[in-house]
């Protein structure tokens, strides 16, 4: 049995060592993204497994190459499974798993931190003293237990974040086609997007991407928003239309954002542009804000979660070898 992984990182290396000596199965890496044109190297294998921003691309062909190899799966370790193209994986008889929740808990936090950061001022007095300004006329925080934190996607995270907005003393309001019973003891639904944006103080954001949540925050969203409330974004960078966000930073209609995800990504994060002029003119203007914070999608970055994300999607990968099932199937 041998299993492939592409796009790894050197912090991934320990825990895949560890599942490769425990369950006495080769495990080889290497740091590329699988596409076209690197799906070659895949050859050989009995299961595959991937992490990439990027989508493997337009030509379908790839997933049937992989069936002809012998390849039963086609393994994301990350949540999203938004870079696959999933009905042409399945047509070529490839079962498509993910990591649904690596752990709720790391991006939870991240976007509690975030909220916190924003409300206390202190992106802008960490600007304030690096020009040694250290005076703080202006930047009055609000208390989080006087605010109304609104979640869409009270799922896995998203419920997880709404009992730590609770425990600070927050009320939380949720919008969210299924309602979870296990969490009316700290939120509240709300019946529509509209009412919860009216409503909310801070609007945090954990759906998966879809057609449904794609485009979810736009020009007509923020409008809705009052002018001192807070948008944080740990999910899915398409779901906010960043241009929208922009203007309506430009205009008021907002106090702020924090963003650990944002279109256009996949060419900037985790890759180091100290010397050069960005090109992307939108996530160039935000950086320049002084009441936006830019993460480069580290919310899933955590000892627990690295270590989940490597071996659950290792365990779905020889399960599905020795032809077996995984929950994880999409």
């Amino acid at each position: 049995m041998k299993i492939l992984m592409y796009s790894v990182r050197p912090d991934e290396q320990a825990a895949i060592h560890d599942w490769a000596d425990r369950h006495q199965v080769q495990v080889d890496t290497n740091d590329l993204e699988f596409h076209p044109d690197t799906a070659h190297l895949a050859q050989g294998y009995d299961g595959l497994i991937i992490q990439q921003r990027s989508a493997i691309g337009d030509d379908p062909s790839v997933y049937q190459q992989l069936a002809d190899w012998g390849f039963k799966q086609l393994t994301s370790r990350t949540a999203g499974v938004d870079t696959i193209d999933v009905a042409a994986a399945k047509t070529a008889g490839l079962t498509v798993t993910n990591v649904p929740a690596y752990s709720p808990n790391s991006v939870a936090e991240m976007a509690v931190a975030q909220t916190m950061r924003l409300i206390r001022n202190l992106e802008l007095f960490d600007r304030r003293i690096g020009q040694q300004n250290f005076q703080w006329a202006g930047l009055q925080a609000r208390e989080i237990r006087s605010l109304t934190v609104g979640i869409i996607g009270a799922g896995r995270i998203g419920g997880v974040a709404a009992r730590l907005f609770h425990g600070l003393g927050a009320k939380v309001i949720a919008f969210d086609p299924v309602h979870h019973a296990e969490l009316t003891d700290v939120l509240t639904y709300v019946d529509t997007k509209e009412d919860l944006l009216k409503q909310a103080d801070v609007v945090d954001l954990h759906v998966d991407l879809n057609p449904t949540s794609q485009g979810l925050l736009d020009a007509a969203a923020f409008k809705l928003m009052k002018n001192d409330a807070f948008v944080v974004n740990a999910s899915r960078g398409p779901v906010i239309v960043t241009a929208d966000l922009v203007a309506a930073l430009k205009a008021g209609e907002l106090a702020g954002a924090a963003l650990d995800t944002v279109e256009g990504e996949a060419a900037l994060f985790n890759q180091n542009h100290a010397d050069d002029v960005l090109q992307d003119p939108l996530i160039a203007q935000l950086m320049q804000m002084p009441n936006v914070m830019i993460t480069p999608h580290v919310g899933f970055y955590t000892n627990l979660a690295v270590k989940n994300m490597v071996d659950i999607s290792l365990d779905d990968v020889l399960a599905i070898a020795q032809g077996g099932t995984s929950k994880h199937t999409i």
